[in-house]
């Protein structure tokens, strides 16, 4: 039980079991010949163990360049494989950048091996207790918001640069003022010359707690403060001086050393922007699948995790989506804590999107973030809103989005408008 397990997705010309085992060793015990110090003793306490190989099927050409390959010449076909191995959390210790090295790292880089994919990894619950869990989650989120039983409805800010502090915080008012529940920045703006945090955060927050003393919700926002991890700290720190309850950062850029480290520091809500993990998904034979990604991310202790969305402008298949979805409402271990974080639903969504969406998830824990859905609405922002909400009541009464729009405007405009597209 003390051990880590990855799966992977194997291509090499050479026999299987022996680059199976060459990955093994090649991240934990031993290298391609044996080295000082390298005994029986020591492999058989910290040597990885090839637990199964599944020979899936095989190519006649290779699906990516190796160097060592074309030297080599070794005849083919191709093999593909299923290859699951364990790793021992001894050779690990807690230290989360140190597993990603040990799951991933150099494995790509193996000659032999001309395509690799981490598909998944398993994780003991003794093990997951030594880190983070969500400070807020999915629980928290809603307590905060106030919002119960239903998705929470929310947008991005729209454009993302170009706007001051004060057209910021002018669009936020509108926004509070038409219903939503959840805004975030873009993952481009940040801490802009144009837009700084140190202005923007108390300008947009001054309208926020207006809006908290006029109708008693409170909207959460979610503030960019992608940085280095000082800078992070600080900006985390002005959002909670201000009543601030989220803040935002970009995964990949920030790091998993970056995203404990903010999460050691700051109780607020951490909104988690996947933006380029396209570069270590798309290819199916090389970098990383999301169930993977996503338990090194949320044992940084995450509450929010960006999925994307079904039917809208990325590239994700809804299956790629849903499998997301459900994996971020899954604990991520057997027998651990209730860490399960709240999938973000965005890219191109709007009314019309909700119904697969919450099929996707099988719960209304989601959020659910329409840029052009809310503020491109013919209507406007507070017709947006209506109907994501009249869609989702609608759906809640086991009627169809078509069959009730008659006798739901703001439904009806967006059907009308976005349906065309």
């Amino acid at each position: 039980m003390d051990r880590i397990i990855a799966d992977y997705l194997l291509e090499t010309p050479y026999p299987l079991a022996e680059v199976a085992a060459m990955m093994a060793g090649e991240q934990s015990s031993g290298t391609f010949v044996r080295v000082a110090g390298e005994t029986d003793e020591l492999r058989a306490c910290a040597a990885a163990e090839v637990l199964s190989i599944e020979e899936l099927d095989s190519v006649q050409n290779p699906t990516l360049h190796s160097a060592y390959v074309t030297r080599k010449q070794p005849s083919g076909p191709f093999r593909r494989a299923r290859v699951r191995i364990a790793y021992p959390v001894a050779n690990i210790g807690r230290n989360l950048p140190t597993l990603a090295a040990t799951v991933s790292g150099n494995l790509y880089d193996i000659g032999e091996i001309t395509g690799l994919k981490l598909l998944s990894l398993e994780i003991p619950a003794a093990y997951r207790a030594r880190y983070h869990t969500p400070v807020q989650g999915i629980a928290g989120t809603r307590d905060s918001l106030g919002v119960q039983r239903t998705p929470i409805f929310g947008t991005i800010i729209k454009p993302n640069v170009g706007m001051r502090p004060e057209q910021i915080a002018a669009l936020v008012d509108q926004l509070c003022a038409a219903g939503v529940d959840f805004i975030k920045d873009d993952e481009i703006c940040a801490d802009p010359d144009i837009a700084p945090l140190e202005l923007r955060v108390p300008a947009v927050m001054a309208v926020i707690r207006k809006w908290q003393e006029k109708t008693g919700r409170k909207v959460m926002m979610a503030f960019n403060i992608t940085d280095e991890t000082d800078a992070m700290r600080r900006h985390a720190d002005l959002v909670a001086a201000e009543g601030g309850s989220c803040v935002m950062a970009s995964l990949n850029w920030c790091g998993l050393s970056g995203m404990e480290s903010l999460r050691a520091h700051t109780p607020l809500a951490i909104h988690a922007h996947r933006n380029g993990f396209g570069a270590m998904s798309r290819h199916p034979l090389l970098g990383m699948g999301f169930q993977a990604y996503h338990a090194l991310y949320r044992l940084a202790g995450i509450d929010h995790m960006h999925v994307h969305g079904i039917g809208g402008k990325f590239v994700d298949t809804a299956e790629e989506v849903t499998e997301a979805a459900r994996a971020c409402l899954a604990p991520l271990c057997e027998g651990g804590p209730d860490d399960r974080v709240m999938p973000a639903f965005s890219s191109g969504q709007w009314a019309g999107t909700l119904p697969q969406t919450l099929e996707a998830a099988q719960s209304p824990d989601l959020m659910f973030m329409c840029g052009g859905g809310i503020l491109a609405h013919p209507q406007g922002p507070a017709a947006g809103i209506a109907s994501l909400r009249e869609a989702y009541a609608l759906l809640q009464e086991g009627g169809t989005l078509a069959e009730g729009a008659s006798t739901r405007p703001a439904l009806a405009a967006a059907l009308d408008f976005f349906g065309k597209r």
